[in-house]
């Protein structure tokens, strides 16, 4: 057999940022593990770039297999766009599923929202099966409407939802009103959803793994070129280390767009907002057991986290630069906080974090799981759009199904160029 062509391509420049001064979660939690860097030629069976929390959940999954299994990143563990996520979980998507269902078809539409909410139940057993929480609490989530025109829309979601078997309830406005104090047109309140801290859950799930199942975790290790060979892939590092694996699988989140030859194939880069409260002695309960978000384009989303604050989100932008979108911290935190005195009125909000990140959006609201038609013995786990970690939950199985040859009706609802 000829050995395939060496097809090298670059990681993204260190001088980018992903996010912008320092959010909530990093300062929280500060920094939980240290990692070496690499340093010797190593092998592998799989080799994970990225270690934010979607690298975590692949890393903890194929070592729980049995896999000889190793993680780099260029940066600090956890330092990318996993300690910018505002961590709510949720089984929608950016898509509605009445529009999806015109998109993909009924079956996969419907299969990919009920995968979401399982997805949720199982990152639950799993944090109880490892006897921790990391800040996971489960949530009911209410999508709102905005307007009068937005609430006929999203009366046919609802009627969508309920027919593909999903646990959901009809609020008119008076009834949200009451029990939340949020001023819109009525909405649908799902009983799955819940909150977390994503960036605690990734050094977790990694100190676990390197104790348990013999993960190695390298970080300040950027992968610079790939020689594909007949029977693994060797990867070249800044470090001058070679790595020999099986496979690689990808969890570069949107940076993945400098990854591949065409980046813009795999959709759109998307600037987002965030900002976050001083503590409140007390919060109502049903604001504390619900997550939110609305029908307006972008949408307004909020939150409390554990310890009494309000997190609120949005503002959503294309992206330019990240020099750009850092300088419009200010103006959207002004912006966020005047739609959410629109949405309660009278609330209280003082200002403590502010930040931004950066993701990507495909058309179809869809993450990418799977293969690369271009790139052997490749895949890549990029849960793009409005709930990246819960597709993440997703790939860990179609992941774990792909490499083994198995079949997963989800490789085929998410592959590339589909």
């Amino acid at each position: 057999m000829i050995p395939l062509p060496e097809k090298p391509f670059l990681m993204l420049s260190s001088k980018v940022k992903v996010r912008s001064k320092e959010p909530y979660w990093l300062l929280r939690n500060g920094i939980l593990n240290s990692y070496p860097t690499l340093r010797n030629d190593i092998s592998c069976d799989i080799l994970v770039v990225g270690g934010g929390i979607t690298g975590a959940l692949m890393a903890y999954q194929f070592s729980s297999e049995g896999y000889q299994t190793v993680v780099i990143d260029k940066r600090d563990i956890g330092m990318g766009s996993t300690c910018a996520t505002t961590s709510m979980l949720q089984y929608e998507l950016d898509v509605p599923l009445y529009r999806l269902t015109d998109m993909i078809g009924k079956k996969a539409a419907t299969d990919v929202y009920r995968g979401g909410v399982d997805a949720i139940n199982k990152l639950a057993n799993i944090l109880d099966n490892l006897n921790t929480r990391c800040g996971f609490s489960y949530k009911e989530s209410l999508h709102f409407a905005y307007s009068v025109q937005d609430a006929r829309a999203i009366r046919c979601e609802f009627e969508c939802r309920e027919q593909a078997g999903i646990k959901v309830k009809w609020l008119t406005k008076d009834q949200i009103n009451s029990r939340y104090g949020v001023v819109c047109e009525g909405g649908i309140l799902s009983e799955t959803a819940a909150s977390m801290d994503a960036y605690q859950l990734t050094h977790f799930l990694m100190d676990f793994a390197i104790k348990n199942l013999g993960l190695r975790v390298y970080d300040h290790v950027q992968l610079k070129s790939v020689k594909y060979k007949k029977d693994m892939n060797v990867v070249i590092a800044d470090t001058s280390a070679k790595i020999e694996c099986s496979c690689v699988v990808y969890a570069t989140g949107y940076e993945t767009h400098e990854l591949l030859d065409n980046g813009t194939e795999i959709g759109d880069l998307i600037s987002t907002y965030a900002c976050i409260s001083e503590p409140f002695a007390t919060l109502p309960e049903g604001l504390t057991q619900t997550v939110f978000w609305n029908t307006q384009d972008p949408y307004f989303y909020f939150r409390t986290t554990s310890d009494n604050r309000l997190l609120i989100g949005g503002e959503d932008e294309d992206f330019q630069n990240p020099e750009r979108r850092d300088k419009l911290i200010e103006k959207k935190e002004l912006e966020l906080v005047r739609k959410l005195n629109k949405t309660l009125p009278g609330f209280d909000f003082v200002a403590d974090f502010s930040w931004a990140g950066t993701f990507g959006s495909t058309k179809d609201s869809l993450p990418y799981i799977g293969g690369h038609p271009d790139l052997p013995k490749s895949y890549f786990m990029l849960g793009f759009g409005g709930n990246g970690i819960t597709f993440s939950i997703m790939g860990m199985e179609i992941l774990s199904d792909a490499i083994a040859g198995r079949p997963n009706k989800f490789l085929e609802y998410f592959k590339f160029r589909r």
